[in-house]
């Protein structure tokens, strides 16, 4: 008795390969893809914050409400979120606020949960947009020091001190 050795038919060779040429094609382009994001320095690496030129405003008139700002920027390749702002020196209140303007040109405060720094980029605070609502100490003036902290959901908390500006005096972007 002769036993005869099954032999696959050339077609059904050239069907095997078309059919494993896809998904070997897309697993090789995302190894390329994923080798190069590797390559450079960006997998794994983590959000790297720096808090800098801190600066609250004087407040102005009867009321003590005033603001504070920060630049922020990180050159880590993940996200990072501001979540809360704490100061010792600071009485009531600290809100994360965006500044918003209506349509007969009056202006409003509004509450924000957090805020978002991207991956290689930065957020600078500024009247005009996101900054700290604070209600300012008694006797501040021109010069004090106010201590902040900083909570990121990623990095932790960040401690800066702030110089107290009155509004228009000193760019909000200079260093300290």
């Amino acid at each position: 008795m002769t036993e005869r050795l099954w032999r696959p038919s050339r077609r059904r060779l050239t069907d095997t390969v078309r059919a494993a040429l896809a998904p070997v094609a897309a697993c090789s382009v995302a190894l390329g893809a994923l080798t190069t994001w590797v390559g450079s320095g960006n997998a794994g690496s983590p959000a790297r914050i720096e808090v800098t030129s801190g600066r609250v405003f004087l407040p102005y008139g009867d009321t003590r409400d005033t603001a504070a700002f920060f630049s922020i920027s990180n050159s880590g390749g993940a996200e990072d979120r501001l979540l809360d702002v704490t100061s010792s020196a600071v009485g009531g209140d600290i809100t994360l606020s965006r500044h918003r303007a209506t349509g007969g040109g009056a202006a409003y405060r509004d509450p924000v949960g957090s805020a978002a720094i991207p991956a290689h980029d930065s957020l600078t605070m500024s009247p005009h947009g996101l900054d700290v609502t604070v209600r300012a100490g008694a006797g501040w003036r021109a010069g004090d020091l106010v201590p902040f902290t900083l909570r990121f959901q990623r990095s932790g908390p960040i401690e800066i001190v702030a110089v107290v500006v009155r509004p228009g005096e000193g760019a909000l972007g200079a260093a300290l």
